[in-house]
């Protein structure tokens, strides 16, 4: 089809603004924005916003920010025209949000925009206004206070097509409301109000202790996040990074990604990179399909970071992609590996190994739940608490739960186990035999007479329904999965075991040649060492075919070639490879779902506490490998508020 095209001629400023005005006002919330970003970088402590039917029909702006000249208020509603870069070398350290100088312009050409400023140095305020075809300004005084007020109204009046895609006034309204979240998370020193239609949504008073940012916190994403979220500031000083905030710990993951805040030097982003690295330290705790939750703020020199990517600037491009990804990972990844139960927390920048956790085990003489090295297909529990044989050392040397004394770390265990009395006669209630006198009530009074610290998840009182272990500790009642909470351990152990030791690998019967891009075959001859030491020997026979001679013995069975195109696309995009390591974890997991004991196994009171003490100790020990809670804490409040006590 051939189309007939007339001269070309300039287009008017008018219509160059609005289709410049599809790249950065897509709806209200858009104008909001670029609104709020520029009072932030006016330097403002006190914003209002008033909206009125979702935004379509007003949105206002004040501010008490430094204000505009009077001579260069025209300019301010021209394209291009911005005071924040002077010089292409400035867009290599942009430290302010909005740079560009097309936000007004593009706004004032689909609205009806009326801007008023008043610095704190001139005697009257000025209003600037956008008439006719060619958007000429004009220039009026006014009466403002110091700083400046926006006003737009009836937002694509004269683009009725665009206006056709709006959606209703409440779900446009949400868009709004999201984005003043947003900023409000990035600057908590500002003071925010929200209008909508006359009545107040927000009110947000400045922050300026930590107290007062976490209450802002949880004004913007709820109490129940800051009260279940984890608080962080890690500085890598070689690098000049710096990662601080919240995460939400993996219980309160969600079923979307509507509480996910990653900020940049104080501007929000949505990048894949810091994606996958925050996806990647959540991996193991996770529930499938489910979504963590954080409030995050990563600070760095602004050189290596480039914010001129995307025309709404939230997507950012840096320049040590790599080291910025395992920044974040490495961070993220070790608070939570330090989640374990309360008081049993270890130092930061610890991080014990397999035998130091054994050695270090409250009360362990040489005995552990999980000693030394465990064996791939099972966990061995020790002698089964019916059989009645004792647990000596060499009974539990194969990887056994502790015995019943457990001296040293700070804890002391049980004098004996919990007395068989008239509760016993319930079928889904196993006191073991062989009881002694005392119950798990004198444990915690002995511990408290001779000034010693009892565990965090106390001590073992019975079993329930051979799936739970009841325990008692100083705040109340604690309530484990027993499987969930094995599988945990033994998981943990398997994945140490790992890291210590060289892959094990196999040659295939007969080499399996693959033709690769030309970049995957050099990534592959680069990256070489890499392949060895994930077990993989791999050789280069031309510029685009390679040949894979030996392989995992674990993932012999699987899709060589396209696991190794996939781990060849993660190192090309990432600079490393997580796709083995991933793929390695799911089969460790799996098999200690296996090896982990299995419901209606009935546990004796010591080894019940055994596994209460290895749980303090173990990384992740709050989730299993599927990211389900391995227990749970009911304190005394709680127990009296179930039974109406004190009432």
């Amino acid at each position: 089809m051939h189309l007939s095209m007339s001269r070309i001629q300039l287009l008017s400023p008018r219509l160059a603004n609005q289709i410049a005005a599809g790249e950065v006002v897509e709806r209200p919330a858009s104008v909001v924005k670029e609104l709020l970003e520029n009072s932030l970088d006016a330097g403002a402590t006190q914003i209002e916003i008033d909206v009125e039917q979702g935004g379509m029909k007003l949105i206002r702006l004040r501010d008490n920010g430094g204000g505009i000249e009077e001579q260069d208020l025209p300019l301010a509603l021209s394209r291009h025209a911005t005071s924040k870069i002077l010089v292409l070398e400035d867009l290599e350290a942009v430290s302010s949000l909005g740079f560009r100088g097309e936000a007004l312009a593009s706004i004032s050409s689909v609205s009806r925009l009326t801007l008023t400023s008043r610095r704190s140095d001139a005697s009257t305020a000025w209003q600037v206004q956008t008439e006719g075809r060619d958007m000429e300004p004009v220039v009026s005084p006014a009466a403002h206070p110091q700083g400046t007020c926006v006003e737009v109204r009836d937002l694509f009046f004269n683009t009725p097509a665009r206006r056709k895609f709006m959606r209703t006034e409440q779900t446009e309204f949400k868009h709004l409301e999201e984005v003043v979240k947003r900023l409000a998370l990035s600057r908590s020193d500002v003071a925010f109000q929200l209008r909508h239609n006359g009545r107040v949504i927000h009110q947000l008073r400045p922050a300026r202790t930590e107290q007062d940012h976490e209450r802002r916190i949880s004004s913007v994403c709820g109490p129940a996040f800051i009260d279940q979220a984890l608080s962080l500031d890690m500085t890598a000083e070689a690098s000049g990074l710096r990662l601080w905030g919240w995460m939400g710990l993996p219980t309160f993951s969600r079923s979307q990604t509507d509480l996910q805040y990653f900020f940049v030097n104080g501007r929000i982003i949505r990048d894949k990179l810091v994606a996958h690295a925050v996806r990647q330290a959540y991996q193991d705790v996770l529930f499938h399909g489910r979504h963590p939750a954080f409030v995050l703020y990563l600070e760095l020199d602004p050189k290596l970071v480039d914010v001129n990517v995307h025309p709404t600037k939230h997507e950012v491009r840096f320049r040590e992609g790599r080291l910025v990804h395992d920044f974040i990972f490495r961070t993220l990844h070790r608070v939570i590996a330090d989640v374990r139960p309360e008081g049993a927390v270890p130092p930061a920048g610890t991080s014990p190994d397999a035998g130091q956790l054994a050695a270090s085990a409250p009360g362990a003489s040489g005995q552990s739940f999980e000693q030394g090295r465990m064996p791939l297909s099972q966990a061995p529990l020790g002698p089964s608490a019916d059989a009645g044989a004792p647990h000596s050392p060499s009974t539990q040397q194969g990887g056994g739960f502790q015995g019943a004394a457990f001296q040293g770390g700070g804890y002391r265990g049980p004098s004996a186990s919990v007395v068989r009395d008239q509760i016993s006669g319930y079928g889904a209630l196993h006191v073991p035999a062989n009881s002694e006198q005392d119950a798990a009530q004198q444990a915690l009074a002995n511990a408290q007479a001779q000034g010693e610290v009892a565990p965090p998840l106390g001590y073992a009182l019975a079993h329930l329904h051979g799936i739970y272990i009841l325990a008692q500790n100083e705040q109340g009642l604690v309530l484990v999965d027993m499987h969930a909470a094995h599988e945990r351990i033994v998981y943990e152990r398997m994945k140490q075991a790992y890291e210590t030791e060289v892959v094990r690998s196999q040659p295939l019967l007969v080499p399996l040649s693959m033709a690769v891009s030309q970049s995957e075959a050099d990534c592959a001859e680069e990256q070489a060492a890499v392949f060895q030491r994930l077990g993989f020997e791999l050789s280069r026979m031309g510029d685009e075919s390679l040949v894979v001679r030996q392989v995992p013995v674990s993932l012999a069975r699987g899709n060589i070639e396209q696991l190794i195109r996939d781990v060849l696309s993660d190192m090309i995009t990432y600079g490393q490879s997580q796709r083995i390591e991933n793929h390695i974890n799911e089969l460790l997991a799996t098999m200690a779902c296996h090896g982990a004991v299995r419901a209606n196994r009935q546990l004796s009171i010591p080894e019940m506490n055994g596994l209460l003490r290895d749980m303090e100790i173990t990384e992740r020990s709050g989730q299993c490998n599927h990211g389900r809670p391995t227990w749970t804490q009911l304190s005394l409040a709680e127990l009296d508020k179930l039974f109406l006590r004190g009432r």
